[in-house]
């Protein structure tokens, strides 16, 4: 997630000319929780930042940004571990072995 979060929510709710107050109203949540996120003390979950995108008019990936590199390979890395969770200790050496050959062969 983008660290500029906090910032880019303070410059849209002042762009639209809201309120703490009005944009912990219109959330559902404190406006010392509004206040948290703009100084980065914070995160919004997924939903809020998904009312907060509507209420501001601005796309959920402008809000969010782009994934960091450490990520992705974070999610490869659980991908894999899901599809051998359930392999069987013989698959999983043949599949270790195979992982061998291809690095051996790079």
């Amino acid at each position: 997630m983008n660290k500029d979060l906090g910032k880019k929510v303070k410059e849209l709710r002042i762009a639209n000319h809201l309120t703490q107050d009005q944009v912990a109203k219109a959330l559902g949540v404190t406006p010392g929780y509004i206040s948290n996120v703009e100084n980065n003390r914070s995160l919004m979950t997924l939903r809020m930042l998904t009312y907060y995108a509507q209420l501001t008019g601005m796309s959920l990936d402008y809000l969010a940004g782009t994934i960091d590199e450490d990520y992705k390979e974070t999610s490869l890395d659980r991908e894999l571990l899901y599809l051998i969770r359930d392999f069987s200790p013989e698959k999983k050496e043949k599949l270790i072995q195979l992982v061998q050959l291809l690095e051996d062969y790079n």
